[in-house]
């Protein structure tokens, strides 16, 4: 079996340049993503049949099937109880996690209207976070048959122990971040 495009890619040029920018000595130092976890939540009063959409939806998405998440505590203003279906969420680990990265960073996100990259704030411990609203830039999901758009979030976690680590090591992967007002200032200087 093939080894996915992406684990390669860290392999043989992710390794290598994270190695020479931080100064690791052994190349178990360099960060790597470790696990990405997708949930969606929806509304304490949802009905069954959107739950099982949800629920398909982002089996389609990531290839898993998801768990159903459950509220722990009983809200009268929101009208939810205890043990009440609230979201699904669904961990990818080694091959299933490289393949659904491939596909978020080289044809979801692309896809998106005006997309002019993502915000390049990670959580200050390297981890990163991101929310798409319409889960139909996905390739798996047909737009066609469905009339409700479903957001979710996904959770990148990485071993990096700080931003300029994940942030980087994410970048060597393709993330298309945003850029910051000073770095376009930047680039339009070098151009002229």
């Amino acid at each position: 079996m093939q080894q996915p495009a992406l684990k390669t890619q860290y392999t043989d040029k992710v390794i290598p340049e994270l190695m020479e920018k931080f100064g690791y000595a052994n190349p178990h130092q360099v960060p790597a993503v470790k696990k990405i976890v997708i949930n969606s939540g929806f509304s304490a009063t949802a009905d069954k049949n959107h739950i099982k959409f949800v629920n398909d939806e982002i089996a389609k998405v990531s290839g898993q099937r998801p768990v159903t998440t459950k509220a722990k505590l009983s809200i009268s203003n929101f009208k939810l109880r205890e043990g009440q279906p609230i979201g699904v969420k669904v961990t990818l680990r080694g091959r299933a996690m490289y393949e659904f990265l491939n596909r978020l960073i080289q044809v979801a996100l692309p896809c998106i209207r005006d997309f002019r990259g993502v915000p390049a704030k990670l959580d200050g411990q390297g981890n990163y976070s991101l929310g798409v609203s319409d889960h139909t830039i996905f390739p798996e999901v047909s737009a066609d048959g469905t009339s409700e758009n479903m957001g979710m979030d996904i959770c990148i976690n990485t071993s990096a122990k700080n931003d300029e680590e994940g942030r980087e090591l994410l970048a060597l992967f393709g993330m298309p971040f945003r850029k910051s007002s000073s770095e376009v200032a930047e680039e339009e200087a070098a151009q002229a």
